[in-house]
């Protein structure tokens, strides 16, 4: 199995929620659907031209490396540990959209800030313990280097969006 295509929806699917988070609370309107659907296109547009950095990275170590089966299997182990964390993460984090998208409101109020806001502030976390997660599973220093380039470019996502386009919303 090839953890690529997980987790590259993984960090588009981030990417759109980073876009909407850029823009949460920005916008004064009661209907607000187009605002957030630009605001989650953007951060996936940005997501998707950051992304292109780990697998750049992936691909150059692939193409310059003596043994290219090992070095891929040893991406692949890599991106398997670095997937384990990310999908317990993504898990808490539906289970708390779930929660909020199907409670009343003052439940789904709580919902909001005792399970996505705190889970917001954990990524960098998340993003360590998937790197953690990828030199575990056997991915080396390889898989390390591709896990830390993919950790900085989503984390990036949503500061990148905030500074072009909205810095001057408060």
């Amino acid at each position: 199995m090839t953890p690529a295509v997980p987790l590259v929806v993984l960090g588009l699917v981030d990417a759109a929620f980073s876009g909407f988070r850029a823009c949460a609370g920005r916008d004064a309107r009661i209907r607000k659907h187009r605002a957030v659907t630009r605001a989650a296109l953007r951060g996936l547009t940005v997501g998707a031209v950051l992304l292109l950095a780990p697998a750049l990275t992936a691909a150059l170590l692939l193409l310059t490396a003596p043994a290219r089966a090992r070095t891929y299997d040893t991406l692949t182990d890599g991106g398997i540990g670095y997937l384990l964390p990310l999908t317990v993460y993504a898990t808490a984090v539906l289970l708390s959209l779930a929660a909020y998208f199907a409670l009343p409101f003052r439940a789904s109020t709580l919902a909001m800030v005792i399970g996505l806001g705190p889970l917001t502030l954990m990524r960098p976390l998340a993003v360590a313990a998937a790197c953690l997660g990828a030199v575990i599973n056997g991915g080396g220093g390889s898989a390390l280097l591709v896990g830390v380039i993919a950790g900085v470019a989503v984390l990036c996502v949503e500061p990148v969006v905030h500074r072009r386009w909205y810095h001057h919303a408060l």
